[in-house]
């Protein structure tokens, strides 16, 4: 992606697909034609309704299918569409902590996450927060301790666990199938965000064995305004909207069956591809990391020895504010972030480094660049070249 945005005069280089990634050309066509072709209401008993809601029903168990859910049977997983990765988790954690229940999160959620459980708080629920390692690892013995505490009165509380897969701001990615049995051996429920690692790195829902998985297609190539929660065979989700009876009640109102194709034929790329784009990811990633640590030697790589996901590398340049060097990489013409794009609007520091207990002055340092399966290396090279001039320019 060289030539940047139309009328733009001078090079630039995206680097921040943990943000949004360009919706993939095979994915437009898939769905203009979706458009022009499947336009009545899914909700109408009439011919063009019907065909509607054939389509989406066929795109939903493709995707279900694709992600490793049970389909065409009797104990079919589920995949209820919504807005994007943020009304997702916000249906999990509404939706799926049972009364009395107790949801326990980690400390390194999207805010999305992090948002509705302080939310749930002040609704009166109990809520418990997870420690992670300095790489950003989630604590299992913490998990236990969690999961075993009890006071009179608890009964047969079920809890609800959130963990994401793999992070939005670091990379790092939780064990989740060690997380899931954990879960279930104290009888609790665990939801995922999913949201990063799809199309990065091997999805499976039934081999992690999670009971709710948050999806959201814009960052893997697929269209905006559109995600999904899937959910384990028989739990059903309590609805935040009220006012229609689409996709069972557990999210009311007119699906769009453009968005649904959509966000499958990304799904089907993302996966089919992900051998080679896992490798390519991975290459850039590490030539980027590489190239900038030869020409900046005291940059640090943020959660370096943890298992990462390949497309992001959180990189902290000590003695120099983050929010002075991502105008400055953005006047130079690199796209980049200080962390979710979901926060960016907001000057605090990165509530994950600071959980990760970070010195405050590498919490202060840190831009996150992530590459795409678009990026080539020849932007990663000019990237670390640019990024060196800019770093060095405030530093002098």
């Amino acid at each position: 992606m060289k030539t940047g945005p139309i009328n733009c005069p001078m090079e630039r280089i995206y680097l921040d697909n943990n943000a949004t990634t360009p919706i993939d050309p095979l994915v437009s066509e898939a769905m203009l034609e979706t458009r022009q072709q499947y336009f009545g209401n899914p909700s109408s008993q009439h011919y063009w309704g019907q065909q509607a809601r054939s389509r989406i029903e066929r795109s939903t168990e493709n995707a279900l299918a694709a992600l490793g859910g049970k389909t065409g049977g009797m104990s079919d997983d589920r995949l209820v569409w919504t807005s994007g990765g943020t009304e997702s988790n916000n249906l999990a954690l509404r939706g799926l902590l049972p009364p009395g229940g107790r949801l326990i999160y980690s400390a390194v959620e999207h805010p999305s996450v992090t948002a509705m459980a302080e939310q749930l708080a002040r609704d009166g629920h109990e809520v418990s927060l997870i420690e992670v390692s300095s790489v950003g690892v989630l604590s299992l013995d913490a998990l236990v301790q969690k999961l075993e505490q009890r006071t009179p009165g608890d009964g047969q509380r079920v809890d609800l666990v959130s963990v994401m897969t793999g992070n939005n701001e670091t990379g790092v990615i939780q064990p989740i199938e060690e997380i899931a049995k954990i879960c279930h051996s104290a009888g609790a429920r665990l939801h995922t965000d999913a949201v990063q690692a799809i199309g990065k790195i091997e999805i499976d829902f039934g081999s992690m064995n999670v009971d709710a998985m948050t999806i959201a297609p814009h960052k893997f190539h697929g269209p905006r305004g559109i995600g999904a929660l899937m959910l384990k065979h028989g739990l059903d989700a309590t609805p935040l909207l009220h006012g229609g009876f689409q996709q069972f009640g557990s999210r009311p109102g007119t699906e769009c069956p453009a968005l649904v194709v959509g966000a499958e034929t990304a799904l089907h790329l993302a996966v089919e591809d992900l051998p080679q784009s896992t490798k390519h990811l991975r290459r850039l990633r590490d030539n980027l990391e590489q190239l900038v640590r030869a020409k900046i030697p005291d940059v640090v790589v943020v959660s370096e020895t943890a298992d990462r996901l390949p497309q992001t590398s959180c990189l902290a340049f000590p003695g120099i504010d983050r929010q002075a060097l991502l105008i400055a990489l953005d006047q130079r013409g690199i796209a980049c972030s200080t962390g979710s794009a979901c926060a960016s609007g907001s000057s605090d520091p990165s509530s994950t480094l600071q959980a990760m207990c970070l010195p405050d002055d590498l919490v202060n340092a840190a831009i996150r660049f992530s590459v795409g399966k678009q990026t080539t290396e020849e932007e990663v090279r000019n990237a670390a070249d640019w990024i060196t001039a800019v770093v060095n320019t405030l530093r002098s």
